[in-house]
């Protein structure tokens, strides 16, 4: 499917960060920018300010009716009541493809649209978005953005995703949830886990700043190493070799120290296991040992 002059007018349903940002990165690319709604008036002056064309709705319905290319950028409880409204009064037509860009839900929340003969899908970027400074860089270009939806919203999504500069992905809709989840254990949890080990590292008198500059290049290096080598293949440490000794001290001294993330090292050593087992490097007497060790 080929991008026309009737497939690049747009509308912006819900001006906050991401909607922004897209609205300014497609006009850069040709696509044009007809109305934005959104619950802030203010946040609508913003979204045209930096623009620089479109007009303002207070009603979501009128703004949709503008625009072939329907984006729906509002906090996720939101999409899909506004979707009903502007079903309801008539904003989409039969020709109109509609997207939404939460990361946790599926295209089918957008099934109002798709009763009134629309085309409808989700694209999700795979980055955090910092408010629009204007003459930045793309926050878009070289990122991962997942699509998903029917023939004609993926195929439209991967024009959308490539003129953004972008790489597309296609998933399933049944697996959006999941695929979201992983986002969120890649990132969030990352997170959570490096704010453990600086918890631990702070225990022989450091601080959180001297202990992450202590760290970095360690998280750094086994990024890396996943990258080239694979999970399985990256994995090193105690569990891999096998070394029950060592993880019993662990314990013992996070028992004492931090009981608090006892169950945490427990837990992560259970999976850790079963990695270094599916390996096949460990004997079973000592797989066995850290089995043990790492019950509740």
């Amino acid at each position: 499917m080929n991008t026309n002059k009737k497939n690049m007018d747009f509308c912006i349903i819900g001006c906050g960060r991401l909607g922004i940002s897209l609205s300014v990165f497609l006009l850069k690319q040709g696509f044009v920018p007809r109305a934005f709604s959104s619950r802030s008036p203010e946040s609508v002056e913003l979204a045209i300010r930096f623009a620089g064309r479109g007009k303002g709705y207070e009603n979501p319905s009128d703004a949709a009716k503008t625009s072939p290319l329907v984006f729906i950028t509002t906090p996720d409880t939101l999409i899909e009541p506004v979707c009903e409204k502007i079903a309801l009064e008539g904003g989409f037509k039969s020709d109109t493809v509609v997207y939404h860009l939460s990361g946790a839900l599926s295209s089918s929340i957008l099934s109002s649209a798709k009763k009134t003969g629309a085309s409808t899908g989700s694209i999700h970027p795979l980055q955090a978005f910092a408010p629009y400074v204007e003459g930045q860089k793309s926050p878009f270009k070289g990122i991962n953005i997942s699509i998903e939806g029917d023939e004609k919203a993926v195929e439209l999504g991967k024009e959308i995703v490539n003129a953004l500069k972008a790489n597309s992905f296609t998933i399933p809709t049944h697996a959006k949830t999941v695929y979201h989840a992983s986002a969120v254990v890649a990132s969030n949890y990352l997170v959570t886990l490096e704010h453990f080990a600086l918890e631990l590292l702070k225990q022989a008198d450091l601080s959180e700043e001297n202990a992450y500059e202590i760290l970095e290049p360690l998280i750094m290096g086994t990024l890396g190493n996943i990258k080239k080598r694979g999970c399985m293949n990256a994995l090193t440490g105690p569990v891999a070799r096998g070394d029950d000794v060592i993880v019993s001290r662990h314990l013992s001294d996070i028992d004492q120290k931090l009981p608090q993330f006892s169950g945490l090292y427990r837990l992560l050593g259970q999976y850790t296991l079963d990695i270094a087992a599916k390996r096949g490097e460990i004997s079973s007497d000592a797989q066995a040992k850290l089995a043990a060790l790492f019950k509740f």
